[in-house]
């Protein structure tokens, strides 16, 4: 996708949709606020990059060569999906305490397994342009602005939800997540 208003159009409208990331950086910023969460966007940026990255190089060809790798990935995929919902589920920290957020790694391997970055891989990242570094920049920025927006809004239906001991806000994430591992494990 070489106009950068296509692609810009088209890298928001996907990080703006929900997602498993998405529902993490809401989570965090639900339970601990949005300065606290802030530094899980370095996780995003990192895993997006490193998924983008091995993806091209990588899996490029074989992906379509092979479609069993792609069943293998979303089952392992929905398998990291099903567990970081457990955790969710199970977690004790409650909103309004001093409670443990998100922490930057499972936000990392919960990214590199996003099934987005096969998206922006193959889709609307033109890697092999010449031009190809400024796209990526840009999808950075765009990365930055879209999961501070997921934070700030995950703080505000944090700051909703809090009522000492409640523990809806994991819960409902969890769910969610849940939802994600069946459906890209179904494909």
């Amino acid at each position: 996708m070489l106009d950068p208003l296509l692609f810009s159009l088209a890298v928001l409208a996907i990080l703006g949709t929900p997602g498993p990331t998405n529902t993490l950086l809401a989570t965090s910023g639900a339970l601990v606020g949005v300065r606290r969460s802030l530094s899980l966007i370095v996780g995003e940026v990192a895993g997006y990059l490193l998924a983008i990255g091995c993806l091209h190089l990588l899996l490029g060809g074989w992906l379509e060569s092979y479609p069993a790798i792609k069943t293998v990935l979303r089952l392992l995929i929905g398998a990291y999906l099903l567990r970081a919902a457990y955790e969710l589920w199970t977690r004790r920290a409650a909103l309004g305490g001093v409670g443990e957020g998100i922490r930057l790694q499972k936000v990392f391997v919960t990214t590199l397994l996003n099934p987005k970055a096969i998206v922006f891989t193959f889709g609307i990242i033109p890697l092999s342009a010449p031009n190809a570094l400024s796209y990526v920049a840009a999808f950075v920025g765009f990365v930055v602005l879209a999961a501070s927006a997921w934070i700030v809004i995950g703080s505000a239906i944090g700051r909703m939800a809090a009522t000492g001991g409640s523990r809806l806000v994991p819960r409902l994430s969890a769910v969610v997540l849940t939802c994600f591992a069946g459906l890209i494990a179904m494909g």
